[in-house]
């Protein structure tokens, strides 16, 4: 599959980072059943690897798992040994272009300026994550964008939420948005199922 290809599979992509494996499969799981079949597990905890093989061992052929918060050329390796569908990274550098590229793997690069925009164009790159969105400009920006460049298209993350999420995918270069607010931990630092399956069901309903 192409980048492209994937963000039209789901509007909301949810944005997972998981503590260990037996957490990720469950609430990967929730989502999944709920009509999210999008997932990016973010390698932001020394689990991330082992939460990506186990996740796609354990949910159908269908679901597609990327890695997220891909930071180098190693980091891209070793998500995509893990089964990683795609990656997805906060931003862009020449060596990690060059290397996914090579890979020919799905990529979505991370922007947060015009010229960020403009660098990862020039690279190959017309599909682009934008982040952190809200505090890079969020709405407006992407507005912006488009009148000077409308080959690109975007998945905003950062900031974004259930109640902003429409406002975003409303826009014509707004491909699909990445969300964490679907599986918030609580106070005590635990991802409710219950509640990730109720958040789940109401993006898939309502976007």
């Amino acid at each position: 599959m192409k980048i492209d290809d994937i963000l039209k599979v789901s509007p909301v992509i949810p944005v997972l980072s998981f503590r260990a494996v037996d957490e990720a499969v469950s609430v990967c799981r929730c989502l999944y059943e709920e009509g999210l079949k999008v997932l990016e597990i973010t390698l932001r905890h020394p689990a991330a690897v082992d939460c990506i093989r186990a996740v796609r061992a354990d949910l159908p052929d269908d679901t597609i798992v990327g890695a997220g918060t891909i930071l180098d050329s190693d980091r891209a390796w070793e998500a995509h040994n893990a089964g990683a569908t795609f990656g997805v990274s906060p931003g862009l550098t020449k060596t990690l272009g060059d290397t996914v590229k090579a890979m020919d793997w799905p990529f979505l690069p991370g922007i947060a300026t015009l010229s960020e925009a403009m660098m990862a164009k020039e690279h190959g790159f017309t599909a682009l994550k934008f982040f952190p969105a809200e505090i890079s400009g969020g709405i407006g920006f992407l507005k912006a964008v488009g009148s000077v460049l409308p080959e690109l298209t975007f998945c905003p993350t950062g900031g974004v939420t259930g109640a902003t999420a429409a406002s975003y995918l409303a826009l014509k270069n707004v491909a699909a948005v990445g969300g964490s607010w679907l599986t918030e931990r609580n106070k005590a630092g635990e991802i409710d199922p219950a509640i990730v399956r109720t958040k789940a069901a109401a993006a898939v309903a309502h976007f």
